[in-house]
């Protein structure tokens, strides 16, 4: 019987494609559970909290940081250790009071709290729908699988974020816009429980018939020397991972303050909805494409363009005064994300072993959510001290900056896999 199954098994896309689809609806869902947050949490805590503090108003995203920074780290180490389908199982399990608690919060430390078991979540569910994706399809079509894996993760942060704006101009920030949240929450657990198949075994053909030798027991690398590693030792791992943490860092900074710069600008909540929708919105359709063509065209060239064009659409946001400019200013920043995300974990796939991948992709994975907690800290400092605007521009910098360290350090890893 084993052998049977064994023969079954083959990478890539089309061969599994039902997995896959199912995977994306996950991911899907996923995706969905933060997008809710993106228009109105940042509002809620004038409205419904009365609180002034852009640092104490970004806690939340902090602690969704944090949180979501450490355990994509054990995400990757569990699934290679138990399997996936059990932590993607546990992922969903945690998330399912997180709308609950912000509809019924009574204080502004609910909410902060419904972020840390946000961030549980997305570390453990988005993690693991990226690695059994890279699990599924193989070596030579590690771009595209990625770029549909985050076209389905933020095309429904694009939607949910647009619908929670809308119920919120309609209805208020409470309850309305987190109902959805519910049926996220159980729709991701069900189909995980009974309709996700577990992915490893694909990591250990994949394993047999790499060019990249297998090490043996013993010489396997620890999982502090895959931390070292990815973090630091490799430089092109190590410029792929600072790259995804001010990737990050930015986005936190639009998610936290966008909306309150835009509210003081005098846009209205739909407005203020069109524009938070359209950024994932434009993000998520455009890696239909850019995961594509970093299989053609190579890694390195895309994410460092990628950084300069998000530092381009910040400058829009600083320098505009009218919706139309702020609205090329999120479609670009859109564009550069789309650029830069799906092309980092597909080349953190070319560098990594299949028998480690698991887990530099974890090590990645820290360090790039631990940009939400760095950009929401900082962020919300600078904006105390020297005003919304300033803090939007120093972040704006800081991406600029990033793209040259991948230009400069950063390695070509598409030719690893020729």
């Amino acid at each position: 019987m084993k052998k049977k199954r064994d023969i079954q098994i083959q990478l890539g896309l089309r061969q599994n494609w039902q997995q896959f689809a199912l995977l994306i609806v996950v991911n899907a869902f996923v995706g969905a559970m933060v997008g809710l947050e993106r228009t109105v949490v940042p509002l809620l805590a004038e409205e419904a909290f009365g609180l002034v503090s852009r640092t104490i108003t970004l806690s939340f995203l902090i602690s969704f940081g944090v949180v979501k920074a450490i355990t994509n780290l054990f995400a990757g180490r569990l699934g290679d250790k138990i399997g996936r389908k059990p932590v993607l199982i546990a992922g969903w399990l945690i998330g399912l009071p997180v709308p609950i608690l912000i509809i019924l919060a009574p204080s502004w430390g609910w909410v902060v709290f419904a972020n840390v078991l946000l961030g549980v979540n997305q570390g453990l569910c988005w993690s693991t729908t990226v690695i059994m994706k890279i699990d599924l399809v193989g070596p030579k079509q590690r771009g595209l699988a990625m770029g549909l894996n985050e076209f389905a993760g933020y095309l429904a942060v694009s939607l949910a974020a647009l619908g929670s704006g809308y119920l919120a101009a309609s209805y208020g920030v409470r309850p309305f816009p987190f109902y959805p949240g519910i049926i996220f929450a159980v729709l991701g657990l069900l189909f995980s429980l009974f309709f996700v198949s577990e992915t490893r075994p694909f990591t250990q053909l994949e394993a047999q018939t790499s060019d990249k030798p297998a090490a043996a027991k013993n010489d396997q690398p620890s999982f502090a020397q895959i931390l070292l590693l990815t973090s630091w030792q490799d430089k092109t791992l190590f410029s792929i991972s600072q790259a995804g943490m001010v990737n990050n860092l930015n986005d936190g900074m639009v998610w936290g303050l966008l909306p309150l710069f835009l509210i003081a600008n005098n846009m209205s909540l739909e407005q203020i909805a069109v524009l938070a929708a359209t950024y994932p919105g434009v993000w998520g359709l455009s890696q239909l494409f850019t995961g594509a063509l970093s299989d053609k065209w190579g890694r390195k060239w895309l994410i460092a363009s990628g950084m300069w064009a998000q530092a381009a659409g910040i400058g829009l946001l600083v320098v505009g005064r009218n919706f139309s400019t702020w609205l090329g200013g999120v479609i670009l920043l859109g564009l550069g994300t789309a650029m830069v995300y799906p092309t980092l974990l597909a080349a953190i796939s070319d560098v990594a072993h299949p028998e480690w991948r698991g887990s530099a992709v974890g090590v990645y994975r820290l360090w790039r959510d631990g940009g939400y907690a760095v950009g929401a800290l900082l962020a919300g400092l600078l904006a105390d001290a020297l005003g919304i605007s300033t803090a939007i521009a120093a972040i704006g910098g800081l991406t600029l900056l990033s793209g040259f360290v991948v230009a400069g350090v950063m390695r070509e890893t598409l030719a690893k896999t020729a």
